[in-house]
């Protein structure tokens, strides 16, 4: 599937305020996402965001154009896109990934070619360390960072024996190194599962029988559920903590009931409050009748990082605009942002608590698990 807009003026339904010089030469941008399968939720999240961000900035935001297309969340398509989108339609910009295996299979080629790569989601430890780029940034984290926090609040909570779980992929391996990171007690097992996985009867029956006193789990998208729904119908109730991956919007709604009171971590949630997160939130219900996700956050965030560095810098004067968006002069939803020495964020990450508002599932914040947090590998960037 593919599909291209070029957001005309005049169409802006909310006026957002932007420092905005003349915006010299317009932008083209790839957007690589995942928009059919499992995963879809998370890709159409991320670019209903950004193509959010566009239509708010107005005239600004018609200065960008955007090519999507669908990655199937597969490696072999997401590199043939990568391809046509930078030989063929010649953009400047790439941006839309969701899985660490697709960013990793992508962007080291990009970013060679000298195109800027803006990730909204995926951040593999390797492309935080030894495989930094000067045109890469996150706007999203280091996948470790959420886990970190929730090794944080397990100690907080006194937890001393955690079972913890997660695919057998680069994100699943930053997490329960991220994890591990900062949490203090034993384990009580250990365990890699399948991508893609959607039975987890084996894994619930080990945590049964291991005497955890917590279960860490990583499992996004339809895993999550999957894992989530057979737990409650188990019996076993050993507190769950994770993060906000396998707890955000769309996926709280087909968990239901078994996910309430789960403990989860994230640098982003509906209710923070700032300016900006209260006019997105708004503004993406308006837009699209639901609430935003974490990954429509993102997205939008991501978005109006372009649009700072656009505001001040040409995209050809490739040093001017790598300048612009270090600078990341943007109103993020998440509150304070700004980019490390390998351009991953530095933020804070909170827990929530998941709650039913009417008839929705959805989060709200109930502490600070890390301020500040940078990431564990910028030591390793040679940039």
């Amino acid at each position: 599937m593919k599909y291209r807009t070029k957001l005309m003026a005049g169409i802006a339904a909310v006026a957002m305020a932007m420092a905005a010089p003349a915006i010299a030469e317009p932008v083209k941008v790839g957007m690589i996402t995942t928009l059919s399968g499992g995963g879809a939720s998370l890709g159409i999240d991320a670019r209903d965001g950004f193509l959010l961000a566009l239509k708010m900035a107005g005239d600004a935001g018609t200065e960008v154009e955007v090519v999507i297309e669908d990655d199937q969340q597969k490696p072999d398509v997401a590199v043939q896109l990568a391809d046509k989108m930078i030989q063929a339609e010649q953009v400047d910009v790439l941006t839309g990934i969701i899985w660490s295996n697709l960013a990793m299979a992508v962007v080291p080629a990009a970013v060679a070619q000298g195109k800027f790569y803006l990730s909204v989601n995926a951040g593999p430890s390797q492309l935080a360390g030894s495989a930094c780029h000067p045109n890469y940034f996150n706007v999203a984290w280091q996948n470790d960072n959420l886990h970190e926090a929730a090794g944080a609040y397990a100690n907080s909570e006194g937890y001393a024996n955690s079972f913890i779980l997660a695919p057998n992929y680069p994100a699943g391996q930053d997490a329960l190194a991220g994890y591990k990171r900062f949490y203090e007690g034993g384990l009580a097992g250990e365990v890699y599962t399948q991508l893609g996985q959607t039975d987890y009867a084996a894994e619930i029956a080990q945590i049964r029988a291991s005497g955890a006193d917590s279960v860490f789990f990583f499992l996004p998208g339809g895993m999550g559920i999957a894992f989530m729904k057979q737990y409650a119908e188990s019996g076993v109730d050993i507190p769950l903590i994770g993060p906000a991956f396998s707890f955000d919007q769309a996926i709280l709604q087909a968990v239901g009931d078994a996910a309430l009171g789960v403990k989860n971590t994230s640098q982003w949630s509906k209710d923070l409050d700032n300016a900006a997160n209260t006019a997105f939130v708004a503004a993406f219900q308006a837009e699209y009748g639901r609430l935003p996700s974490l990954y429509a956050s993102q997205g939008y965030d991501t978005a109006n990082l372009l649009l700072s560095a656009m505001a001040k810098a040409d995209v050809s004067d490739a040093d001017a605009f790598r300048a612009a968006l270090k600078e990341a002069d943007f109103a993020s939803t998440r509150g304070d942002f700004t980019f490390g020495p390998n351009n991953h964020p530095i933020q804070d990450i909170y827990v929530r608590e998941v709650i039913k508002e009417g008839d929705v599932y959805t989060n709200r914040i109930v502490g600070t698990a890390l301020e500040d947090r940078a990431d564990a590998y910028a030591a390793d960037c040679k940039m």
